[in-house]
Parts: structure tokens; C-alpha cells; sequence
């Protein structure tokens, strides 16, 4: 347990996002016995130009102009900053001198700002927690000398479009010279451990208190109307991530199956040949709130990953919530689901998906359920937390 602390965390991802962030949660959880200053990123000069209307654009504008403060306290323990400084738009240049020249440009201001609000607050003997921002953050250690500087790594951000060019190769300089980095996949952190022999799995951290089967009172309309047994998928369509052909071929072979699927699609979602058949049913987005009524009327989930550089080492989060509903899952073989083997079934092809179903669906128990449920429910934030505290505690 570390407590008394003074943490400082920023990332990829600012404190008012409109989407989840491990990081976010992280940070609430740190604050429950440290003190916190989160800090949002600052915006870079082509945000600025080309996205003017956004709603938090508009507002980091104001708070660059004096109109609104830059350091606000959200809890007792917990401050939110917004740097005061606009960054150079650099990551599409391809020549690395210009690179790390104007790079070490926007690590000085951002660090300034930064440096401002540990005088305002009277940090001392501070930790950095960076939430995967190998760009921004890269001179941190240098410039705000802190007592310990950690780096978490929780998608493989590197495969990604936005930081193909340059993102590899400064992510590997930061983790090692980084005191202690922590990952939230194994896959990642085999990774991480090429640069820095101090990296640690600590898992990942997930509230599926909305997942609880005792809480379902009903069935939702649309799928209560479609046939037994039902083989689904919750989340979003996205041809770049899940394989279509492994639900064209679970449909076709197996048409007394109702393949369910919900959640957004994409356009190769929209034409796949899915849409032709007639026991693959599409039901949309749906609330959030709503997504446990719909997985407690699966029979068995699924997690059709496609195996590439953007999937291999992420960390499933929805196979918890499968989990915690005690649903059979079925999902792709990859690195970071070893974690699950003992309460998922992991198929390394089409053919294996519909073997593994079947078997699913044959062998489901109440006390395979109930051991699924308390396997999930172990990964809370408080125990991710811990893990990681752990870490800086076992680090010299």
C-alpha cells in the first residue's frame, strides 16, 4: 500500500473524456489514499485550427485565454490541470532530427506548466504516472525530476496509425529509462521488458458492477424473441479488429445457432454477407445500462478477435463482463487472453470456434458459472491499484 504520496498522472486521455480511461480510473483510485494532480494534455496547434468547434477544444481555449482557471480542485485529494501552453503538431513528420527538436520543444512547455501547479500545490517527493504518452512526456524525467517515474502501457499503441511513423521507437527510449514500467497485458509487457527488465504485469482493473445476473429482471423485446440457443457478441463491429469470417463460418455451419450481435457496425460490417443470413441477427447500439439484460440472454459470448499488430496485445475488458455474468465464453487464442484459459475456451481457428461452442454449450455447469463470476470480479481497480503499488514498492 502506498499512501501519503504526491502523484502526478497525465496520458493519452484528459480527466473530462467522453469515453472510459484506464487512466482515469487508475488515478481515482490513487487518490483514495495519495495526493493527485491529474493533467489533461495540452492542445497542439492544428487542433486548435481545425477543430474550434469541439465543446473541449473551446474550453481549453478559454482556460488558455484567463477565461477559465487552469488548476481545479475536483476532490480533497484530486486536482485537475490544464497546461497553459499550446504544443507544436509534430506527428507526421518524418525526418527525426525535426522531430526531436521540436519534441524536446513541447516537453519543456508542458513540463512548465506542470512545474507551476507542483509550486502552487507544494508536491514533494513526487511520483509520474504516464498513461502511454511516449511523445509528450518523453523528457519529463529530466525536466520536472521526479522521485520516480512510471510508464503504463495498456494498448499497443505503437500498431496504430497516428503513431506508426515514430511511436516505437520513442516509446522503447522512454520505458527505458523509465524507473519501473507496468502493463496490463502480458503481451505488452514482453515488450516492455526488451527495454526495461523492470516491467510488471499488474493486470487490468474493471467495474462490471452493472454485470450482476441477479440484478436482470426481464429480457429485452428483440432478442427474447429470437431462438435458442444464442451465441452473441457485445461491442462494436469493427472489421479492424474482429473477423468476420469467423461468423460467416459459426452461421453457416451451425444454422440451428442464433448468431446475435450488439453494438455499431462499420462498413465492411454493413455489406459482409452476415446481413444474408437468416439466423444472424443485428440489434444495434444499445445503452450502456442496457448490455447486461442483452448478455444475460446469451447462451454462450463471443470475442472473434482478428489476429494482428492493433489486437494481439490488448486486454480484452468485455471478457469480465462476459465472465461476471457467468456466461461460457469462447474468444481467439492470443497472448494476453492466457490470462482466462482456465475459465474461457480459446480457439485458434474458424473450425475451433465451432467445436468450442458446441462444447461450451454441452458442458455449461452453475458451478462453472459461479467460478467464472469470482474470477471476474477480482479484477477491480482497487486490486489493479494494489498490484501496481506492489511494483513501486518492490522497485529500488
Amino acid at each position: 500500500m502506498i499512501s501519503g504520496r504526491d502523484i502526478i498522472v497525465h496520458g493519452l486521455q484528459s480527466l473530462d473524456s467522453t469515453i472510459g480511461s484506464n487512466c482515469v480510473n487508475i488515478a481515482n483510485e490513487f487518490a483514495k489514499s495519495n495526493r493527485v494532480l491529474y493533467v489533461n494534455y495540452p492542445i497542439d496547434r492544428i487542433t486548435s485550427l481545425r477543430s474550434g468547434n469541439n465543446p473541449l477544444v473551446k474550453k481549453r481555449k478559454e482556460i488558455l485565454s484567463g477565461k477559465q482557471p487552469d488548476l481545479v480542485n475536483v476532490t480533497e485529494t484530486m486536482w485537475n490541470l490544464n497546461p497553459r501552453t499550446t504544443l507544436e503538431s509534430i506527428s507526421k513528420i518524418n525526418y527525426r532530427p525535426l522531430f526531436n527538436f521540436l519534441n524536446k520543444i513541447n516537453n519543456k512547455r508542458y513540463a512548465k506548466e506542470i512545474q507551476k501547479a507542483i509550486d502552487k500545490l507544494d508536491f514533494k517527493d513526487y511520483i509520474i504516472f504516464n498513461d502511454s504518452d511516449f511523445y509528450r512526456g518523453l523528457y519529463f524525467k529530466e525536466l520536472l525530476n521526479p522521485a520516480m517515474c512510471i510508464y503504463y502501457t495498456r494498448d499497443n499503441m505503437r500498431a496504430t496509425d497516428f503513431f506508426k511513423k515514430n511511436g516505437g521507437y520513442y516509446e522503447d527510449k522512454l520505458m527505458a529509462k523509465s524507473d519501473l514500467v507496468v502493463s496490463n497485458s502480458v503481451y505488452l509487457n514482453d515488450i516492455a521488458k526488451a527495454s526495461n527488465p523492470n516491467s510488471v504485469y499488474v493486470g487490468q482493473g474493471c467495474d462490471v458492477s452493472l454485470f450482476n445476473k441477479d440484478l436482470i429482471k426481464d429480457i429485452p423485446e428483440d432478442i427474447g424473441k429470437i431462438n435458442k440457443p444464442v451465441i452473441g457478441y457485445i461491442g462494436a463491429l469493427k472489421s479492424s479488429r474482429l473477423d468476420i469470417e469467423v461468423l460467416e463460418y459459426i452461421a453457416i455451419s451451425k444454422p440451428e445457432w442464433s448468431v446475435v450481435l450488439v453494438g455499431p457496425e462499420d462498413e465492411k460490417f454493413k455489406a459482409s454477407k452476415l446481413h444474408n443470413m437468416s439466423n444472424v441477427y443485428f440489434l444495434g447500439s444499445k445503452k450502456e445500462t442496457e448490455l447486461p439484460r442483452y448478455l444475460n440472454s446469451f447462451d454462450v459470448a463471443l470475442n472473434p478477435q482478428l489476429l494482428n499488430e492493433l489486437t494481439i496485445g490488448n486486454y480484452p475488458r468485455k471478457i469480465d463482463e462476459y465472465l461476471a455474468m457467468g456466461k461460457p465464453v469462447v474468444a481467439t487464442l492470443t497472448r494476453a487472453m492466457e490470462v482466462f484459459k482456465e475459465y474461457t475456451y480459446l480457439a485458434k481457428d474458424k473450425e475451433g470456434y465451432v467445436e468450442l461452442i458446441s462444447e461450451a454449450l454441452e458442458n455449461n455447469s452453475t458451478e462453472k458459472s459461479t467460478s467464472r463470476i469470482n474470477f471476474a470480479r477480482k479484477h477491480t481497480w482497487e486490486n489493479n491499484v494494489k498490484a501496481i503499488y506492489k511494483s513501486i514498492s518492490e522497485t529500488k
